[in-house]
């Protein structure tokens, strides 16, 4: 079975472009579905207007994933009145998507994550509160951290630490895969707006 990150960004275009990564997002999960392609959401940085992105990033996986990616990998044209600006005239708003193969990730390695355990937050006498059951997780190498406290039970949160931790690097290695093509693309006004991989014409709403 084939893996790979899909990153969605607007580059630096307006909210207009934001909103699209959204619904470009929302578009890919569905045809995701019907193809039989794992798509799970690593992360959604949110813009300022609610219901836009500045990017998304996913872990796409499952059979025929390469004609999944061909399809949408590149500059996306969405075609719509924009939403926040009534009498605005363009029309014309452009994402960028980027896949990487998950093979270009350095390897995950649960030995490197250093554990510390810490009482969790919770209403004065609760058992939550007496007893160290959160956990911190960190990667040595990167010194990402994650903080699991979703359980009382300490083994539980640290198998959490360790699944956030992982997703959480993948996301930082995939913008530093980005980063360097950052001549390409990912800048707003250097997409390739005159040859989109895909046209929609659509409502931004």
């Amino acid at each position: 079975m084939e893996k790979m990150i899909i990153q969605i960004t607007s580059g630096k275009g307006p909210a207009e472009c934001c909103r699209v990564v959204a619904l470009v997002q929302q578009l890919m999960l569905k045809q995701g579905q019907l193809k039989g392609i794992d798509l799970e959401v690593l992360e959604n940085k949110p813009a300022e207007i609610k219901g836009t992105m500045l990017s998304a990033t996913m872990l796409a996986s499952g059979h025929n994933l390469i004609e999944f990616i061909k399809e949408w990998e590149g500059t996306i044209l969405w075609i719509g009145e924009s939403p926040f600006r009534k009498f605005h005239k363009r029309k014309n708003w452009f994402v960028g998507i980027a896949a990487f193969n998950i093979t270009q990730l350095s390897k995950w390695n649960a030995n490197d994550v250093k554990f510390e355990t810490t009482r969790a937050s919770g209403p004065g006498g609760q058992n939550v509160n007496k007893v160290e059951s959160a956990v911190r997780g960190t990667h040595l190498p990167t010194g990402l951290q994650v903080l699991a406290m979703d359980s009382r039970s300490q083994l539980e949160n640290k198998k959490l630490c360790l699944v956030r931790l992982e997703q959480k690097l993948m996301v930082s290695q995939t913008e530093k895969l980005m980063a360097a093509q950052q001549s390409q693309w990912m800048q707003h006004n250097l997409l390739e707006r005159g040859n989109p991989v895909k046209t929609i014409n659509a409502p931004l709403m």
